[in-house]
């Protein structure tokens, strides 16, 4: 469980919460051993888990074209669970890994109990909006 909790503690989006929400979060977070070409999600569908990158490298598309590489440290999915859209993007394995996963529910369950899980996320959006179209961010 340290190691999880170390590795959740390392990813910008769970980094400001405290030992308590941190400890919560572990035991709600599977970790799953991943090979290649393991698609994660799929542009346009529905999605119900939030994934942190352990161990190997995930690549991103939108609309067939590779938009970003992500690997050890990095997350996706939490868009798609925050505002229950379809997913922006199509995330596939490129090599083995190892990835901690969240469910819907009970990513939703924690940030109900945490509101400081909740602020996390929130900021961790504004941030991304802000890289991606500083246009947009006003």
């Amino acid at each position: 469980m340290d190691r999880k909790l170390e590795l959740l503690r390392n990813v910008p989006l769970f980094s400001e919460l405290g030992t308590r929400e941190l400890a919560e979060l572990g035991s709600l977070v599977d970790e799953i051993d991943v090979g290649p070409g393991k698609v994660l999600c799929e542009q346009g569908r529905s999605g119900d888990e939030f994934f942190v990158i352990v161990d190997g490298q995930v690549r991103v598309d939108r609309d067939g074209r590779e938009v970003a590489t992500l690997g050890p440290g990095q997350f996706l999915g939490e868009v798609a669970l925050v505002d229950e859209g379809p997913r922006m993007a199509t995330a596939t394995t490129t090599t083995d890994g190892r990835l901690l996963v969240i469910g819907h529910r009970e990513f939703h369950s924690l940030m109900d109990r945490f509101p400081s899980v909740e602020t996390c996320v929130l900021r961790s959006l504004a941030k991304r909006v802000r890289q991606l179209d500083p246009e947009a961010a006003y």
